[in-house]
């Protein structure tokens, strides 16, 4: 008997193996994403995303320093605001929306018909946007408390999210981005502005940059199209992707 089965079993055993080698590879969402290092910026945590550090979040007590007056000139989000080509009727997402300079100026842009949803995981920050909405009398801006993995945001529902300066502190950037994804109606855009590493002379603390190759790393294994680069702001990069459930990607469109 055992004759007879041991050809049996070593067939099975070798079919095994086959089947075992020929498994498709892990994909991306399996693999490892963050690792720790003790040694670190001192204006950063410690942990890291595809060899990027993430920094440190800047509290509500910072809020004044997003809402002075020398940003139109360092910053110019007006001209950034006009490049993004919001039109009346959109649902747009600002996340990290903060003490709501943003948010506010958005709010005109979309309209009565729009909707902006002021995503922020400091419940100060939504306090403040929350008292400065009903000063306004703003009927079109949700207040969102997100977590530091999921913006809280309604399935395919938005037609833009705009993080300006805020990626780079996101602690769970993966799970984070996978959210947003789902949250972005198809087609959607997302859109990171984020000071440029490429800069030296950018006046901003080296933890908090990033530089265009690194952003488009990290989204590289996302249903992301990378479809423009702009570059027309004093210290910034405007980048932009739009939602696509293929994952080949097209060649982008840069604009100096």
């Amino acid at each position: 008997m055992f004759r007879l089965l041991a050809p049996l079993v070593g067939l099975l055993v070798w079919v095994g193996l086959r089947t075992r080698s020929a498994e498709p590879p892990k994909k991306p969402a399996e693999l490892p994403k963050y690792e720790y290092r003790e040694e670190h910026d001192k204006y950063g945590t410690g942990k890291f995303y595809l060899g990027r550090e993430i920094a440190q979040v800047m509290g509500h007590q910072g809020a004044e320093w997003l809402d002075r007056p020398e940003r139109e000139r360092e910053e110019a989000p007006t001209k950034m605001l006009q490049a993004l080509k919001i039109k009346p009727g959109d649902s747009v997402a600002d996340i990290g929306a903060g003490s709501g300079y943003l948010t506010f100026r958005i709010s005109r842009m979309v309209g009565p018909k729009g909707k902006i949803l002021a995503v922020d995981i400091q419940p100060e920050m939504l306090d403040l946007i929350r008292e400065r909405a009903k000063k306004r009398k703003l009927t079109n801006v949700e207040l969102v408390q997100g977590t530091e993995s999921d913006p809280k945001l309604p399935a395919n529902a938005v037609d833009l999210i705009l993080m300006v300066d805020v990626y780079h502190e996101f602690s769970h950037p993966w799970e984070m981005t996978t959210a947003m994804i789902k949250a972005l109606k198809p087609g959607g855009r997302m859109v990171f502005v984020e000071y440029r590493m490429e800069d030296p002379t950018v006046p901003i603390l080296l933890v908090h940059k990033m530089t265009q190759k690194q952003v488009l790393k990290e989204m590289e294994p996302h249903p992301l199209k990378h479809v423009q680069t702009i570059n027309v702001l004093p210290r910034q990069h405007i980048i932009i992707f739009k939602k696509t459930d293929e994952q080949k990607k097209e060649p982008a469109n840069k604009e100096k």
